[in-house]
């Protein structure tokens, strides 16, 4: 099945339990079955996919708050590099343990943008088909997202 895999494991970040996940991934690809027939020849079918999953989510929860506050955004923090050592290899574990539970604090409109930017890959471009929102929405979501996470981080190691 194309783009299963990729789909799953948005999904998963999105619900945060994996049963659901598979729901979700599930109800998604029936969905686009059913109404293969309004996909458009020539567009994107992944960004039409993840849009598909996202609004299953979405609907499958009442009461979803979309909106997303407005904030200023400082400058972005920089990271040090590191060579490879066991001590190297156990302090990326580390981290990456406390980036999974900052994701996991912060809204599912700043997550799924940073998800669909840094994990999947995709263009703002795609990003803002898949949620459908404009690119400026999908830049300044991206923006406040890593800037949330930053505090995350910070509050989960203090």
């Amino acid at each position: 099945m194309p783009l299963f895999e990729r789909l799953y494991n948005f999904a998963c970040w999105l619900t945060q339990d994996r049963e659901e996940a598979e729901d979700l991934v599930q109800e998604t690809f029936a969905k686009a079955l059913k109404a293969f027939s309004s996909y458009q020849p020539g567009t994107n079918f992944r960004a039409w996919m993840y849009r598909i999953l996202r609004n299953t989510f979405l609907s499958s929860r009442t009461g979803m708050k979309q909106s997303v506050p407005l904030e200023d955004e400082d400058g972005d923090a920089t990271v040090a590099v590191v060579e490879q050592t066991p001590e190297s290899d156990f302090l990326r574990r580390t981290d990456e343990d406390l980036i999974r539970r900052a994701l996991d604090l912060l809204p599912v409109n700043y997550r799924e943008a940073l998800l669909l930017c840094e994990i999947e890959e995709m263009s703002y471009r795609d990003i803002a088909t898949t949620l459908g929102v404009p690119i400026g929405t999908v830049m300044s979501r991206l923006s406040r997202a890593r800037r949330a996470l930053r505090e995350a981080v910070v509050q989960l190691q203090g």
